[in-house]
């Protein structure tokens, strides 16, 4: 997935979220920026990976995920926001946890598979970069 790299700013990230999502098996693909986990870009079904049913009790509560002030977006779904704000606080305490292995060593990918579906997820510099792949593919 090295060839995700996005320098070249939002057309470049346009093309690799439509490149990624026209491969076989590609549910849903994300860009979050990677400082506030604010939602850039979506394609697919975003806000249905998460079918389980939410509380405010439930929310995750670690980290500092910023939303705007109406609680939306860019007019993204509320399952939307609340899996942006599940990912960002993954990859913040991932990120956290290899800091405190090794100072000098930092985060390049995270993939989580489930029964349903597989999370893969690459820090960039400055976006967060996720494919939600459907694992029976």
């Amino acid at each position: 997935m090295s060839d995700t790299s996005l320098g070249a700013g939002p057309n470049a990230l346009d093309e690799t979220l439509g490149r990624l999502s026209k491969k076989p098996g590609v549910r849903a693909t994300m860009a979050l920026d990677r400082a506030t986990g604010t939602i850039l870009k979506t394609s697919g079904p975003v806000g249905s990976v998460r079918t389980a049913k939410s509380s405010a009790s439930s929310a995750p509560a670690v980290g500092t995920f910023a939303q705007e002030a109406n609680g939306s977006s860019a007019g993204h779904d509320q399952g939307a926001e609340e899996l942006a704000a599940m990912v960002w606080n993954f990859v913040s305490t991932a990120g956290s946890f290899v800091q405190e292995l090794d100072s000098e060593d930092e985060v390049k990918l995270l993939r989580l598979r489930t029964k349903k579906q597989e999370f893969v997820i690459v820090p960039d510099p400055k976006y967060l970069l996720i494919v939600v792949h459907d694992t029976s593919a």
